[in-house]
């Protein structure tokens, strides 16, 4: 097991001696495990990335990363479904992407004179929703029931999705031209917001090293990447965070936390109730990873940034003197006291 009193940064979460193993095993943490080690063939230096992405997995949530063009984003995601014994589909969002094109659609039969459905690419267990913010509202929408039910209507119908269900989406967060930025009510959608950032220069040198020899990001197979995970490992991985154990004292930090957030004099709108569930969640999932079977406040902290920094949003006085969604939510785990 991982002890428990190692740094429990999102990033840090390190396989155990069973790492490497594959689902044959039957142990769910260790083919979770093995992801880490699988995507690394094809990523370099995203740990905390790779890490929020197994998390949402086990949440049964949905994921928003954010980074600069080349940052290796869309090979992530790719990467992860590689890595696992699952339905993938990708999306590329476009100004001119339509409802349909993405929930399916009633098409005529001829031989049978009738309209059947059409599934479209969200019926899929891993969906690459590539560059979101391109897309115009009312596609972006598309997603919300599929997001949130699990299931899309279509002509009065509810067709549920099949399980595991994850939308991966990423965005640019430095170019605005032909975009729609996403509305609060989406955004609250996503479990996790992480940011992709540049690679340090020695992940950089590494990245360089892996092209000089031959690795082509567009072939994952000759990258050696295989699925290590199942549907199986999943659920029975879930399972067991359901068990994880959270002390009353763990859920009031929790709310204090997330109360805060509405008390502070830079947000115009703090945490809600529904954002402090998914904290309580992605810290659970946390703990089970790292080997425990109880949430200590460090998780909790661990999770805070991804989680909540895309549920708050900033007065524009702030906003103009600096202030970031980051340094608001780490100011404020710094005043609420925590448990003992």
């Amino acid at each position: 097991m991982t002890d428990p009193t190692a740094d429990t940064t999102p990033g840090s979460w390190q396989p155990t001696s069973t790492a490497g193993t594959t689902a044959a095993t039957g142990d769910p943490r260790a083919a979770l495990e093995s992801l880490r080690a699988e995507i690394g063939k094809a990523v370099v230096g995203q740990d905390p990335a790779v890490t929020g992405l197994v998390v949402a997995l086990l949440c049964r949530g949905h994921v928003l990363l954010e980074g600069v063009p080349g940052v290796a984003k869309t090979l992530l995601v790719r990467s992860l479904a590689a890595s696992l014994e699952l339905d993938t589909k990708r999306v590329q969002f476009t100004p001119d992407l339509m409802p349909a094109d993405v929930t399916g659609s009633l098409v005529y039969d001829t031989r049978n004179a009738e309209f059947s459905f059409q599934p479209g690419p969200v019926f899929t267990n891993l969906m690459l929703a590539d560059e979101i913010n391109r897309t115009p509202p009312k596609t972006q929408s598309s997603l919300l029931e599929a997001m949130e039910e699990r299931q899309v209507t279509v002509d009065g119908t509810p067709r549920p999705l099949p399980e595991p269900f994850l939308v991966a989406a990423t965005q640019n967060p430095v170019e605005y031209e032909g975009t729609y930025p996403l509305p609060e009510a989406q955004l609250d959608r996503f479990l996790l917001k992480l940011t992709v950032p540049l690679p340090s220069r020695q992940d950089e040198i590494g990245v360089l090293t892996r092209h000089a020899a031959g690795f082509d990001p567009r072939d994952l197979d000759a990258a050696g990447i295989r699925p290590v995970a199942t549907a199986a490992d999943i659920e029975a991985a879930r399972a067991a965070v359901a068990k994880t154990t959270v002390s009353p004292d763990i859920a009031a930090y929790v709310v204090d936390v997330c109360r805060a957030t509405r008390e502070s004099p830079s947000l115009a709108l703090g945490v809600s109730p529904r954002g402090a569930t998914a904290l309580l969640a992605t810290a659970r999932a946390w703990a089970w990873l790292t080997g425990r079977d109880y949430v200590i406040p460090d998780d909790v902290k661990a999770l805070a940034l991804p989680t909540l920094r895309h549920r708050v949003k900033l007065r524009p006085e702030a906003e103009m003197e600096g202030v970031t969604a980051d340094s608001v939510i780490t100011a404020v785990l710094a005043q609420v006291p925590v448990p003992r």
